[in-house]
């Protein structure tokens, strides 16, 4: 018998009508629904009059039950896969199952539909060109600062989920190290009271520690300016010549083009520039 797919669709992240005529008729067609909490998508079900069964497949159960969705897959059952809202994957265990279904040779497809990633970086107003997603940070304190260290330089976009209960504590260790980055926080995305704060990271921590979080939150913080980047790493080897830097590398081994590549990116300047520095220096 042929192997049914695993249909990944994307589900309202809000508003019930936030959703594709194909996620719709998918769900409709499928043999069964695996659903992050069922009592959320039956919801979304009865609102739209589907009848497909629903069985539960979350974080707690998932090592149990995501082998038992496989076995039905091979078997020629078609299962669609929903979250809670959004898309499948993103910061839940769906990524568990698709993984599964891979090593498991079933075949995969997504159903496209809302995700509040790139719904609260586009509501933001920030940089949308080039941007990162850190999804929730972790509960390990040091595991999470190392995160949040990579953020501190970070010339794109980053975008993080958060819930209500934990945002003042977030935003107080964004803002030991980013207080004046530019950033919005984004609630209820697509709901009646959605709502977008923008400001610096200081004034985000003010507002939200005199009025209290509701809803759910995703942060949306501009990246370091690429060129206050160059100066700081610039600043770091004032105290050499660029020679000086420049065989550093040559003594550990790097060829010529090597070691001027590496001292442009140190200094956060071009290759040409590293060039004619060093052939200036050899002139004097």
């Amino acid at each position: 018998m042929d192997s049914g797919t695993l249909y990944v669709c994307g589900t309202p992240i809000g508003n019930m009508e936030d959703i594709t005529l194909r996620v719709l008729r998918t769900l409709k067609e499928v043999d069964l629904i695996a659903a992050e909490d069922t009592r959320q998508s039956v919801k979304l079900l009865n609102y739209y009059d589907i009848k497909t069964p629903l069985t539960s497949y979350h974080e707690h159960n998932k090592a149990v039950k995501g082998p038992k969705l496989a076995a039905m897959l091979k078997e020629g059952k078609n299962i669609a896969l929903v979250s809670d809202a959004g898309m499948p994957g993103i910061s839940d265990p769906g990524e568990d199952l698709i993984a599964l279904c891979y090593d498991e040779g079933v075949p995969v497809t997504v159903v496209p539909g809302a995700t509040a990633v790139i719904t609260a970086l586009v509501l933001s107003g920030l940089p949308a060109r080039s941007y990162i997603f850190e999804g929730f940070l972790p509960a390990n304190k040091k595991q999470r600062r190392e995160v949040i260290e990579r953020m501190v330089n970070e010339s794109r976009t980053v975008v993080l989920y958060e819930a209500p209960h934990h945002l003042v504590d977030t935003l107080k260790e964004l803002a030991d190290d980013m207080g004046t980055r530019s950033a919005a926080a984004v609630r209820e995305l697509t709901k009646r009271h959605e709502t977008v704060c923008r400001g610096s990271i200081n004034e985000l921590l003010n507002y939200f520690e005199a009025n209290e979080p509701k809803g759910e939150f995703v942060l949306v913080i501009k990246g370091k300016d690429i060129a206050e980047i160059k100066r700081e790493a610039a600043a770091g080897f004032d105290g050499i010549s660029i020679e000086e830097h420049y065989n550093k590398y040559i003594d550990k081994g790097m060829d010529s083009k090597s070691a001027m590549k590496q001292v442009a990116k140190d200094r956060g300047v071009g290759k040409r520039e590293i060039y004619k520095a060093l052939m200036d220096e050899k002139g004097d």
